[in-house]
């Protein structure tokens, strides 16, 4: 059985680096929001489900520009489909990665699945892709906080993730889920 890693939340994530559509190489070291950079793993061009997500967030792009949140969707799609992707479904606001590696996903604890069909769009699967998730990364490239999934349904809702960016932004709130059973000492 693979060991896979579970990231948490204040502590750093793994690096990433992956190719955009449109542009150069993106390396999330290098992304300095006032907030965070929200990294949203998104399955790929065969997904209608993804479709259907990131068109939302794009016609909302500029929402979590306001908050001080920069959004990118990465894919282990190849350039060719996710091109295609951001052509198609109308993605040019939100930076559509792509190029993903195995490596990658299991560094960043993601459900991992093998190509085998047809996906819901009659694109057909790659040989693997990642099921989707979400980050929140602090400027300073530690985790806030993560949405893993297994599958491609029951996705968090635009609304919800807005409104909770709110009041985390609000009230300075700190990351949760980060607890390893010692107490921890109050400032004297």
């Amino acid at each position: 059985m693979a060991d896979f890693a579970r990231l948490m939340p204040r502590a750093p994530v793994p690096p990433l680096r992956v190719g955009t559509v449109g542009g150069p190489c993106w390396r999330l070291c290098d992304q300095k929001p006032k907030n965070f950079t929200l990294v949203l793993f998104y399955r790929g061009l065969h997904c209608a489900s993804c479709k259907v997500q990131l068109q939302e967030w794009e016609a909302h792009a500029a929402a979590f520009r306001e908050r001080g949140v920069r959004v990118i969707a990465v894919s282990a799609d190849s350039r060719e489909r996710a091109e295609r992707a951001a052509e198609t479904w109308g993605i040019d606001e939100i930076t559509l990665c792509w190029g993903l590696t195995l490596d990658q996903a299991r560094a960043w604890g993601l459900y991992v699945s093998e190509g085998r069909a047809v996906g819901d769009g009659g694109v057909e699967e790659p040989a693997f892709f990642v099921e989707p998730a979400l980050f929140l990364v602090r400027p300073d490239n530690t985790l806030f906080a993560g949405i893993l999934q297994t599958l491609p349904f029951a996705r968090p809702r635009l609304e919800d993730v807005l409104a909770g960016l709110d009041a985390i932004i609000a009230t300075g709130a700190q990351p949760r889920g980060d607890y390893t059973g010692e107490t921890r000492q109050a400032a004297e």
